[in-house]
C-alpha cells in the first residue's frame, strides 16, 4: 500500500487524494470522500456549466463583457490586477479564470451563468457533495468579516475563524468527485465533444508548474489542471496523459500545520502523491 499520509505529513500537512486510470477505471484514494474546501477549483465546475450553456444556446460565448474597476475582485493576475475598464468576451473571460485563476473574470462569468445553474448540473450528474455557496468576490468578503482583516490571513486565531476554511460553510468537493468531473470532461460526457475539447485546452494552459506538474516534468507528459488556494490550504486537480495513450484523472486537497503564506514542500507534496498514484496505477 501507498503510505500517502506519510508523505504528506513529512511536507507539513494533511492530504486528501484520488486518481483514477480514465480508461480502466483502475482507482487509488487517500480520504477520497472527505469533504474539502474547493477554494479556486469552483471554477471548474464553472467552466462546465458555462461550455454546456453555449452548447445549449443559452448563452453566446462570444458575447462582450465589460469590467470596469468597480468591478475588481481581489488578487495577482488577469483583470484582478488590472487598472482600466477592459472588455472580452465570455469565453476570453473563461480562459482568464482558468490559465490564471483570475478571481474577477471568474465572478464576472459567474453572474453570467449563475449559481444555481452550476449546482444543478452538479446534481445532474451526481455529484451531490459538490456545492458552490459564491464565487470569489464572497470568499474574500467572507474573510474580511471572519478576521477583520483582508488577505493573507496568517494568525491561528483569526484562521480558526474563517468559514471559508470549513468545507460546511463554504464551496466544497470530494477528491473523487472532481475526478468525476475531470472524467466527464475527458470522456466527451461533460458537454460536446466540441466543448469538452475546448475545456481540455483551457484546462492545459494553466500557466502554475508548482503543484501537480511537478510530479510529472518530462516533455512528453501533458498535465492540464486547476489549483486552488486559501490560508493553508493548496489544491489541484488535473489529468495527467502519458504518450502511450494512458489518462489519469488526479485530484489532491491539503491542509498545512502552518500558516506561513510560502510554503514550497507543500506545494511540492501535491506533484510527489499525484506521481506515486499515477505510478500505481501504471505499475
Amino acid at each position: 500500500m501507498i503510505d500517502f499520509a506519510k508523505e504528506f505529513g513529512a511536507a507539513g500537512v494533511e492530504g486528501w487524494l484520488h486518481a483514477v486510470d480514465l480508461d480502466t477505471g483502475a482507482e487509488v484514494g487517500h480520504g477520497a470522500d472527505r469533504p474539502v474546501v474547493l477554494a479556486s477549483v469552483f471554477k471548474l465546475p464553472l467552466l462546465v456549466e458555462f461550455a454546456r450553456q453555449a452548447d445549449a444556446g443559452a448563452l453566446d460565448w462570444t458575447e462582450p463583457v465589460t469590467v470596469g474597476p468597480g468591478e475588481r475582485v481581489f488578487g495577482p493576475t488577469g483583470l484582478s490586477a488590472m487598472l482600466d475598464e477592459a472588455t472580452l468576451s465570455l469565453r476570453d473571460l473563461a480562459y482568464l479564470m482558468i490559465a490564471v485563476s483570475d478571481n474577477t473574470a471568474a465572478d464576472a462569468l459567474l453572474r453570467r451563468v449563475g449559481l444555481d445553474a452550476v449546482n444543478a448540473m452538479l446534481d445532474r450528474f451526481g455529484l451531490e457533495r459538490t456545492r458552490l455557496v459564491g464565487g470569489a468576490a464572497d470568499l474574500f468578503r467572507s474573510m474580511r468579516q471572519d478576521a477583520g482583516r483582508e488577505w493573507p490571513v496568517v494568525d491561528p486565531d483569526d484562521l480558526a475563524r474563517l468559514r471559508v476554511l470549513d468545507p460546511a460553510r463554504t464551496s466544497r468537493g470530494t477528491p473523487r468527485e472532481c475526478t468525476r468531473l475531470l472524467a466527464l470532461i475527458w470522456r466527451d460526457q461533460a458537454a460536446s465533444p466540441e466543448r469538452c475539447a475546448w475545456m481540455r485546452s483551457v484546462l492545459g494552459l494553466q500557466v502554475w508548474p508548482h503543484r501537480l506538474a511537478s510530479g510529472f516534468p518530462y516533455d512528453d507528459v501533458e498535465v492540464a489542471g486547476k489549483t486552488g488556494t486559501l490560508p493553508t490550504l493548496r489544491n489541484e486537480v488535473g489529468v495527467v496523459e502519458y504518450p502511450d495513450g494512458g489518462r489519469y484523472a488526479v485530484a489532491v486537497f491539503t491542509r498545512s500545520f502552518s500558516s506561513a503564506v510560502n510554503q514550497p514542500r507543500a506545494d511540492a507534496v501535491i506533484g510527489t502523491a499525484a506521481r506515486m498514484a499515477v505510478d500505481h496505477l501504471r505499475g
